[in-house]
């Protein structure tokens, strides 16, 4: 492994900036051939797993869009990027499209208006979705089924989508530093979206929230720390720690569990639902006691129950509430689940239909903070 060592060791000396996402995998591939880790032989299953931590941190190691780890779980679905047919998002209100751009970057998405959305009635909630590697904001939508829930609770939902200029694998770079500021990066981007939106539509801005899985979720946590007056709640699923990381190379071992313990800024803790599941060989599930030890309050009291979903996953629940009696922790583990949204439509790409839905039970923990 000394080749790849050598790789990995010439990253850590570059800033991010420096760290060019296209080009830098071309040498890992070469790096890891040489050193042995080729698709042949007893090597499958050590080149399989560098595979995953290469894509999940925005790199791929392939040229091609990352593939399911087949040894998490059978029944999580994963459909690359390039070879997807033309996709239908469900939901019958309105789904737009527009842009975002600031000194920092331009980013598009897409925003779904549910049915019986009035520019003149009420304001309505919104949600910020971010996608994980490889996904699309359609496939997003289609995998959380996040449309439907909107038409039945009347909120809005945006899904910004990544560009692969900024990341080869269409990732959320929560491991760069310049992208954990709220005034620099994609924060700054993202932030600008929901508020772009908020002027734009009848938005309640006390109650604007930011779901995502995996680099998404990563991301979201990283907006909950550096927007607090902005999102008052977050859904984290198979995500990181904020600041767990600060460049590729110790991405990979924030996803093993191993990243730095970073201590949130007094007040920036907003509440946090967070799903994980405990086979998850992507990002290790360690990273879900780390944000549930981040979140930790004075007095606090926690509620524990256990059951199983409809499709049949096992699952144990966690509230946490603080001395007042206001739960601003929940926590679900998945038990035998891999890295993929609980209860999703098999129709998106990254989704586990057998578990508990994590989109109905975000939007219930959302709705409850304003």
């Amino acid at each position: 492994m000394k080749p790849f060592s050598k790789i990995l060791d010439r990253l850590k000396q570059a800033s991010p900036a420096q760290a060019d996402t296209s080009g830098v995998t071309d040498h890992i591939a070469r790096a890891l051939s040489a050193a042995g880790l080729d698709r042949s032989g007893s090597n499958d299953a050590v080149r399989a797993t560098i595979d995953r931590a290469l894509a999940s941190a925005g790199l791929d190691a392939r040229g091609a869009a990352p593939v399911a780890d087949t040894g998490v779980t059978p029944r999580v679905r994963v459909r690359p990027e390039q070879s997807a047919p033309a996709q239908t998002v469900p939901g019958q209100g309105q789904f737009l499209r527009a842009t975002f751009s600031n000194a920092h970057g331009r980013r598009d998405y897409r925003l779904y208006l549910p049915v019986g959305y009035d520019a003149a009635g009420a304001p309505r909630p919104l949600i910020v979705m971010l996608h994980g590697c490889t996904q699309t904001a359609e496939d997003f939508a289609i995998g959380t089924r996040m449309n439907a829930l909107a038409d039945r609770h009347g909120f809005l939902v945006a899904y910004p989508q990544q560009i692969g200029k900024a990341n080869h694998a269409k990732c959320w770079n929560w491991f760069r530093s310049e992208d954990q500021r709220g005034d620099a990066g994609e924060p700054s981007i993202l932030a600008g979206i929901a508020r772009q939106i908020a002027q734009e539509h009848r938005v309640d801005t006390g109650r604007i929230f930011v779901a995502g899985l995996s680099a998404g979720a990563a991301m979201a946590v990283i907006l909950g720390q550096t927007h607090p007056d902005l999102f008052q709640a977050i859904g984290v699923h198979s995500g990181l720690p904020y600041a767990s990381a600060h460049d590729m190379p110790s991405a990979f071992g924030a996803m093993q569990g191993h990243g730095a313990q970073a201590v949130p800024a007094p007040g920036a803790a907003v509440p946090m639902i967070v799903f994980h599941g405990d086979e998850d060989r992507t990002v290790a599930p360690s990273n879900a006691d780390a944000l549930a030890k981040a979140a930790a309050r004075p007095g606090q009291r926690t509620r524990t129950e256990s059951g199983r979903a409809a499709g049949g996953q096992a699952f144990t629940r966690q509230v946490v509430v603080d001395d007042a009696g206001r739960s601003h922790f929940e926590r679900w583990t998945l038990h035998g689940a891999g890295h993929a949204w609980s209860g999703g439509d098999p129709a998106g790409s990254y989704t586990d239909a057998t578990g508990p839905d994590a989109s109905a039970a975000m939007v219930a923990f959302f709705l409850q903070h304003e």
